[in-house]
């Protein structure tokens, strides 16, 4: 039996294919990073600014944008109209959203949610509001009334 080898293909496969595996490790170290913001989002109150620490869309937001005298607690069960409808730029995960959504009210909103009940709804003086799940609401809107 005669054998002859195939003639080796160019590296252009083997830059593919690198490729190809690098793009795959950018988006699995994101995906870990979401699953670690799950669980380990902060909000960060001072004098001056209100700071979502989370995933990709934490940012600092001065309190002189928020209508702080509109804050309340809510059940978004209780008011469907406040649930997100639509992720526009964000993380739709079960049991987690955050970053930029469209409400069923039409209403733009950047959240941080994790629960559904005991929701704090903070509307700013520019073209959205906040919806934040954080574990103290009584106390956190208190706080932020406070300053």
């Amino acid at each position: 039996m005669d054998v002859f080898a195939i003639t080796p293909a160019s590296s252009k496969p083997l830059w593919w294919l690198a490729i190809i595996c690098l793009l795959l490790l950018v988006i699995l170290i994101a995906l870990l990073f979401v699953a670690y913001s799950s669980q380990n989002s902060k909000v960060f109150l001072d004098r001056q600014n209100l700071r979502l620490n989370g995933d990709f869309w934490g940012r600092g937001i001065p309190l002189g944008k928020l209508d702080i005298s509109a804050a309340e607690i809510i059940d978004l069960n209780e008011y469907p109209e406040f649930r997100p409808k639509r992720r526009t730029f964000g993380t739709g995960l079960p049991g987690y959203a955050s970053g930029w959504f469209r409400l069923h009210n039409g209403e733009k909103a950047l959240l941080y949610l994790t629960t559904h009940d005991n929701v704090v709804y903070i509307p700013t003086h520019e073209d959205y509001s906040l919806l934040l799940s954080v574990e103290e609401p009584e106390k956190f809107i208190d706080k932020l009334k406070s300053y």
